[in-house]
């Protein structure tokens, strides 16, 4: 595939009456002529109720139901790292590349762990267990190198670190959200 093309990614859309409530209670917490205030927080629901990632079609629901402009949904999903624009692992190993974690070694560990997981940097592996990104400032600097797995830092890591964050994750004993 060409840098020109983009694979594009069919998705079901599936805003079911729970997630519809969600998205009306971060609603009532902005006033009513200004419901892109709540964008951030309703791009966040949706995501984790379509598999961690929002499709074009699904970008454009959202700007439905805000009553905006697709166009202001897709700026910021293209904006954020946290917002995925394709299907993503399960297990995504979210580095901080940022000086201070660049200075103490993160991308060898990044080499280090797409070679244990035999992939490139943002590709799931086969099976969609996992993945590795490069992503900007964690806010943990005094704890580098670290990455992100779910809602959860792992800081001061080493190769023996990632590995045995590699066979958690395997044996089902990574946690991934705080809720």
């Amino acid at each position: 595939m060409s840098t020109m093309e983009k694979k594009q990614y069919t998705q079901e859309i599936n805003i079911t009456d729970s997630l519809m409530q969600r998205i009306n209670e971060l609603l009532s917490h902005y006033p009513a002529d200004k419901k892109k205030s709540a964008l951030l927080p309703i791009l966040h629901e949706v995501q984790d109720a379509h598999d961690h990632w929002l499709s074009y079609e699904l970008q454009t629901k959202v700007a439905e139901i805000l009553e905006i402009k697709p166009i202001e949904v897709f700026e910021v999903v293209s904006f954020y790292t946290m917002y995925n624009q394709r299907p993503v692992g399960k297990y995504m190993f979210e580095f901080c590349q940022t000086s201070p974690c660049c200075q103490r070694g993160v991308e060898d560990l990044m080499d280090y762990t797409c070679q244990k997981l035999g992939v490139s940097i943002a590709e799931p592996t086969p099976d969609g267990q996992f993945e590795v990104r490069g992503v900007e400032c964690l806010g943990a600097c005094g704890y580098a190198p670290m990455l992100q797995l779910g809602d959860y830092f792992h800081e001061h890591l080493t190769k023996d670190k990632i590995d045995q964050l590699i066979d958690d994750c395997k044996n089902g004993n990574i946690t991934l959200l705080d809720k």
